[in-house]
């Protein structure tokens, strides 16, 4: 049986205080998936709790139980080694840097539930190579939801976006103008900008290589 640690996270409303009880760590045997749980998070929704950092490089499965609604902050950052997740649904939200720094990441699913991806959520995940979210409810793209994915060539986006946050594709250095399909009810006049930009640096560069 694959070890396991499973997780709960219960947030006290008046104090804001984050408090981590784990229910089942194996010291000995390879940490190889995380069951995820759910927990009360300040709104009273369903929502995975955050794993301690030394044990989530050894991730390369997530498991997600019945009755959760969101994934919580932080709940895969550095799970170095973990190439798919599948998110069910009935998931609404991804939380803060959920999937951040996951430098293996290569194929995500994501659900018709989803309507909001957090903040710097699969930041730097360099294998991630294409995100297909036309299916979906996604209103709003956090903060640098995909900060330095660099692999990255192909991004989808249904009519349904209307908040886009700042640096969504920052230092996503594959992704072209051309391969963002964004729903018309959202202006990226300057994520096309940019890259644009970042396209005529590129240029530049190369031109200044071959002068030399």
């Amino acid at each position: 049986m694959a070890d396991t640690l499973v997780a709960m996270r219960w947030l006290d409303r008046k104090w804001h205080k984050v408090v981590e009880k784990m229910l089942i760590e194996f010291e000995n045997e390879p940490f190889g998936e995380i069951i995820v749980h759910g927990g009360n998070d300040i709104s009273g929704e369903e929502a995975i709790s955050d794993v301690r950092k030394d044990r989530i490089k050894q991730v390369t499965q997530v498991v997600f139980l019945l009755n959760i609604t969101k994934v919580g902050d932080r709940v895969c950052m550095f799970a170095s080694i973990l190439v798919t997740v599948d998110i069910p649904e009935g998931i609404s939200s991804i939380g803060l840097a959920s999937f951040a720094y996951c430098s293996d990441l290569k194929d995500v699913k994501f659900p018709k539930s989803l309507t909001s991806i957090g903040t710097r959520s699969f930041a730097e995940c360099y294998s991630l190579e294409e995100v297909d979210l036309l299916h979906t409810n996604v209103q709003e793209l956090g903060d640098g939801a995909f900060w330095g994915c660099t692999s990255l060539r192909e991004m989808k986006v249904p009519d349904s976006l209307q908040t886009f946050g700042a640096n969504v594709f920052y230092n996503c250095s594959k992704l072209v103008p051309s391969n963002i399909n964004v729903g018309l009810n959202h202006d990226v006049s300057a994520v096309v900008a940019y890259l644009r930009s970042k396209q005529r640096e590129k240029e530049s560069d190369k031109k200044s290589c071959n002068i030399m």
